[in-house]
């Protein structure tokens, strides 16, 4: 029986790519500190975009490493793509985001 190869990327990879984009768009809008991140954004976190008002959250790197929180970057990724201007996009409620990166950080 052979072993087949999965042609998705390992989660490593495709949050390394999650997390370059944030650079990258942070490159593009000028922002001014070394990393190239928007001044109110601590070294560690990162902003996303949720609900259909597109309220923007600070939420710390530590949540990629949760399934739950990366469910919802792929489902972002299914629905918006990483290819755009507008930053990550979280396609969900806003209570429920709230619910669950409260969950997650505890």
């Amino acid at each position: 029986m052979a072993i087949r190869k999965s042609n998705k990327l390992p989660q490593v990879v495709l949050l390394k790519q999650i997390l370059k984009k944030c650079s990258i768009l942070g490159k593009k809008h000028g922002y001014g500190n070394e990393d190239h991140l928007p001044i109110d954004v601590p070294k560690g976190h990162f902003t996303v975009y949720v609900g259909e008002n597109r309220t923007r959250y600070i939420v710390p790197i530590s949540l990629l490493s949760h399934p739950e929180f990366q469910c919802l970057l792929r489902c972002s990724e299914e629905e918006f793509g990483f290819d755009h201007n507008m930053g990550i996009t979280i396609p969900c409620e806003e209570f429920i985001f709230q619910s669950l990166t409260s969950m997650l950080m505890r």
